[in-house]
Parts: structure tokens; sequence; C-alpha cells
């Protein structure tokens, strides 16, 4: 190898994400070598590229390139633009999936071309075969769609996230006569609701790779039809084995549009209008499960009967599933491009031509790692991650936990049937709603700060919020525990106590995330993932105790105990306002920035982690 040569392969090696620890060895580049057929060729060919040629390399047989000195320099002068759309490229999938070029070399011998064929030249210049956007405005790229198609794909999938959220939480209006159905109790039959929420903690480890590797649209697809199926399952099930398992599947299923959407709409929208479309999707999230009740509730009292709060889930499962069968379209830039190259093959019959997609490895030990032990790992030793998870876990607990306690003060207390029962719960939805307004207001100021900062995000700005919702949440769980205790006291009086509930659960839920985010930016969906297994778990067991702890303590003392635990957890977001910078410093997630060297957005809302200093750059592009 001559000098540039080496230059190059050491670049192309220095590429790759995933650096080894010292002493490793790296895989060896492969080696260049002038090819007799490049000097018989004609002068013009090979001041463009040269011809690459094929020699077998004892004992390893590996494949090794050729190249002319001129396409060495020639390649050099290009090399940082290359090397970054490479980085970004890599990166951006190696978060969930895994890097696209392995680590360690196979040990196994070459295969055969068969047939006694030989090996065939490897390609002249790869990079030229690699398939890419036209430019910044290319109209295949999803953010540069029309608005009005942007809109119809949020509706569409906005409205697919309500109806899976809406599912986890309409059965629990059918318990009582599920529970005299097939003979047990109450609790038991909460299951119902708690194994569904499971399904939604284990589903994203699924559906989250899925859609870096093969794109939104597929498993969205795949989802909204197994949700659909799964419903039905359990609309038809003769015994409460198959009621509870088909539950638990039909939420494993409903949890991809939860995992997936959000990225969808960062795939279409830029970095001034996603912070308003994910605060629409949140409000789908949390509405989907409040909205549920009343109308189960009237479906059950019903002649229908409680089998059709599950058609009827169903039913709108499918309605989702033709409708983005035949209207959605895919998002995910890498995928489109896939889907770019393989019609100029078809059209052109040159088969060398591909994206980047198409190179992509799984690695399955990366894929646990990623997916299992960072998470944990994070969830243990950074201190924002666990106390923000814990804060939004007891959060998300207890909005799964008012799906029991609401009856008990509305239904038991105040004599209302399951339909009218359910209705008290438009009071969370309005607070809910007025949270989503006040982030969305607040929004222009923070991308004011933002832009002043050159574009490096300061975590903490988004705590003013959480802090704020934190107080009002605290405040309406002593509201509803003291006005909803004693049916003298107008009903009117704790429904209105959702407005303060609601109001904190959207405001927290939102901006912690958003929060999480910006602490770890590149590790931020590791962050995310260890926040979303502890939070589903508690949704998940809160809903089996709350029974117990309503009827044995009281409305009132059981109330007030969960407002002095939301009162506990007000000064953790308020300490991270204070202190988090320098928390922040001695953690090795958290990013630390150059003080020239701001974070650079790009147009498709990646970051280049350029202005990372010491080993805290990560490998997850937000």
């Amino acid at each position: 190898m001559d000098d540039a040569d080496k230059f190059m392969a050491d670049v192309e090696r220095d590429a790759s994400p995933k650096r080894g620890p010292p002493g490793v060895e790296r895989p060896e580049p492969l080696e260049q070598v002038e090819s007799r057929a490049s000097s018989a060729s004609s002068s013009s060919f090979e001041s463009i590229r040269g011809q690459r040629v094929q020699r077998e390399r004892l004992p390893s047989q590996t494949m090794s390139r050729a190249a002319t000195q001129q396409d060495n320099i020639s390649g050099l002068e290009r090399n940082a633009t290359v090397m970054s759309r490479i980085e970004t490229q890599r990166t951006q999938h190696s978060q969930t999936v895994g890097m696209s070029i392995k680590s360690r070399k196979s040990t196994k011998p070459l295969p055969t071309m068969g047939n006694e064929k030989p090996y065939p030249p490897p390609l002249p210049e790869r990079e030229e075969y690699v398939v890419e956007f036209d430019g910044e405005n290319d109209p295949l790229h999803a953010q540069n769609w029309p608005m009005r198609k942007k809109l119809a794909v949020a509706a569409m999938l906005g409205f697919t996230t309500f109806v899976a959220a809406f599912g986890s939480s309409i059965f629990s209006s059918a318990i009582g006569v599920v529970s005299v159905k097939f003979g047990v109790s109450a609790e038991v039959g909460t299951l119902g609701v708690s194994l569904y929420v499971l399904g939604f903690a284990t589903g994203p480890i699924l559906w989250a790779p899925f859609s870096e590797l093969y794109g939104r649209r597929l498993p969205l697809l795949i989802s909204t039809f197994g949700f659909g199926v799964f419903s039905i399952g359990v609309a038809v099930g003769k015994d409460l084995q198959t009621v509870l398992i088909c539950r638990f599947w039909a939420g494993f299923f409903g949890a991809c549009p939860l995992a997936v959407v959000a990225a969808v709409f960062s795939d279409m929208f830029n970095a001034r209008v996603r912070g308003l479309a994910i605060t629409v999707f949140s409000i789908m999230v949390f509405s989907g499960p409040l909205m549920a009740p009343f109308i189960g509730g009237f479906i059950t009292t019903s002649y229908l009967g409680w089998r059709w709060t599950e058609y009827l889930v169903a039913i709108i499962g499918f309605f989702c599933f033709i409708v983005n069968l035949f209207f959605l379209e895919e998002t995910y830039p890498p995928v489109i491009l896939v889907s770019k190259a393989a019609e100029l093959r078809r059209r052109t019959k040159n088969w060398g031509i591909h994206a980047k997609q198409e190179e992509i490895e799984i690695d399955l030990r990366e894929l646990l790692e990623k997916n299992f032990s960072r998470p944990l790992r994070m969830l243990v030793t950074e201190p924002i991650v666990l106390l923000i998870s814990i804060y939004m876990a007891f959060v998300y607990g207890l909005l799964y936990l008012f799906l029991t306690a609401y009856p008990i003060v509305f239904q038991r207390i105040h004599g209302m049937n399951p339909g009218v029962g359910g209705l008290p719960f438009f009071g969370m939805i309005t607070g809910e709603l007025l949270a989503g307004v006040m982030i969305a207001i607040r929004q222009p100021g923070y991308q004011k700060k933002l832009a002043a900062n050159n574009g490096v995000p300061i975590p903490e700005w988004r705590l003013p919020e959480v802090i704020a919702g934190g107080v009002a949440f605290s405040a309406g769980l002593f509201w509803f525990a003291w006005t909803g205790w004693k049916e003298s006291i107008h009903w009117i009086v704790p429904t209105l106590s959702g407005l303060l509930t609601g109001f904190g659960i959207m405001s927290i839920f939102l901006q912690s995330l958003n929060y999480l985010v910006d602490a770890y930016l590149f590790f931020a969906a590791s962050a995310i993932a260890a926040n979303t297994f502890l939070r589903s778990l508690c949704g998940a067991i809160f809903p089996l105790f709350a029974t117990y702890m309503f009827d044995g303590m009281g409305v009132q003392w059981a109330g007030t105990l969960l407002g002095c635990v939301a009162g506990i957890l007000v000064p953790v977001p308020i300490w991270f306002y204070l202190r988090g910078g320098k928390i922040r410093e001695k953690s090795q997630f958290a990013p630390t920035f150059g003080p020239k060297q701001p974070l650079q957005v790009e147009s498709n809302g990646e970051a280049d982690a350029n202005g990372l200093t010491g080993e805290k750059k990560g490998d997850m592009n937000v």
C-alpha cells in the first residue's frame, strides 16, 4: 500500500461508529493493488475509477481491491463528504439494530460462486452505486411532501394510536361482568387491563428495531392486523385464560403505534413543527384510555353485552389496517432509498445499484445489548434516568389506577351506571388538552432560546412545565380524595379535580420525555427504553391493588396517600433544574459539548455528533 491507500483505509476504518477497546485487533483493511486490466484499458477510464480485480489471499481467502493512485487522490478530495454520509447512515440504525459491518472476521472459507464460475471483479467504485436523495428538496423525502399529505398521514396515524390506547382501558368497564361470567374475583378480572399494558411494555422491544430495518409502514400494517385479530380472540373467548392471553397479545401488537408513530412524525416534520406534532400525538395516547370507559360502560349495560366492547375495538382496528394499507406511504428515508434502488435496478438491469440500508447486518449480541443491557444499566447508574423514570412510572400507574378509583367514587358512592359513571373522565381529558395548549404556546420561546444557544439544547429548559405539572397533579389528588369520599358532596366537584390531574399527567409525561431526549441525545433510545419498561410495569401493577387500597383505607385516605407521594416527587424536577448540569457532567452517557462546536441539526432531523468531546459520543442520532 502507498501512503494514499493507507490513509483511505484508515479513514474508512475510523468511520465505523463502534471502536474496539485498546489492544483488540481491528479487522484488517482490504488491500489495494494495481490491476493489469486497468493498465490495459484506456487512460480516460483509468483516470475516472480504474479497474478492481480480485485475488485470493491465503489462508483467509479474503477479497482484495485494486485502484490507481489517481483514484485514491480523487477519493481523498471528496473523503469528508463521503465519510460523513457513511457515518450518518450507520449511526441512525446502530442504537436499536446494530452495526452495518460486523466487528469480527469470519473464519469460514469464502463460498464459491457455483457451477465452477470464477469470482466476479468487485464494483469499480462502490460509493458510485449507492442511491441517495436528489438534493434537499427531493420530493421522495417525507419532509418535502405537501403539507396536505403530511396532515392526512398524521391524522391516520394519530387515530391508529388513539385506537391502541383506547383498547387498553375499554375492558375496565366490563371487569365486573367478566368476573361474574367466569366465576373469578374482580382483581383477577382486572388482569385483562394489566396484561394489555404489560404488552405495551414488551412490544417496543420488537417494533422499534423492526421499524429501523424495514421502515415504518410494514410494522404498522402487521401490528394493526394482529391487533384486530387478537381483539376478536378476546370477544369470542370461551374461558378466562383465552381472554387474558388474547388481551396480552392485543397489547403487544397495539404497542407498535406508540413506539413507531412518533418516529413517523420525526420523518415528516422539521424541528419547528415536530414539537407541536408530538404534543398532539401525546394527547392521543392519553385521551384514549380516558374516553374508553364511558363508551364501554354504555355497551356493557346495553343488549349488546361486554363482548361487543372488544368487537368494537377489533372493527376499528381492522378499519385502521385497511386505511393504512391503501393510503400510508413509507416515510423512513433509508427504506425510501431501498425502493428507489430497486426501481433503478429493475429498469437499468444494473444489479450493483443499492441503498446503504441494504448493507445492514443484524448482530444479535448487539441487538440484545442495545435493547436490554444498556437500558437496564442506565436505569441503575444514571440518577436522571432512575428518578425521572420513577416519577413517570408513578404518574402512568395512577392513570390506570383511576380506571378503578373513578368507578368507586362515581358508581358506588354516587350511584351512576357504568356508562354515565365514565363521563367524569372528561375532566381529566380537558386538563390534558389545557396542558397541550400550554406547551404549544411555550414552544416558540423554547425555539428562540435554542437558536440563541447555537442549536445546543439545554435539557433543564424542559423542566418548568414538569414542576408546574407536579404541583397541579398533587393538588388534584388531594382535591379528588376529599371531595369524592361521600355522597353529600356534588359529583361535579370531584369531576373538576380532573382538570388538575389531567394537566399534571400531560405536563409531567411529555416534558419529562423531552428532558430525557435532550439530556442523553445519542443514548436517548436506551434511556426511553428503560423508562418505558418501568412505567408500563407500574401501569400493569397499580390497577391490581387499587380496589384493596380504596376499600381498605377509604377514598379520602387512599387519595391522601397518593397525593403525599406525588408531593414528595415534586422536588425531583426542581433538583434537576438546579443541579442537572453538574449531574450530567459526571454521567457516562450524557453528551458534553465543546465551547465552539454546537450540535448541528440536519434537515432530516438527525444530529451530527461533531460537537461532542471526550468519550461520551454515543451512537444515536435524534
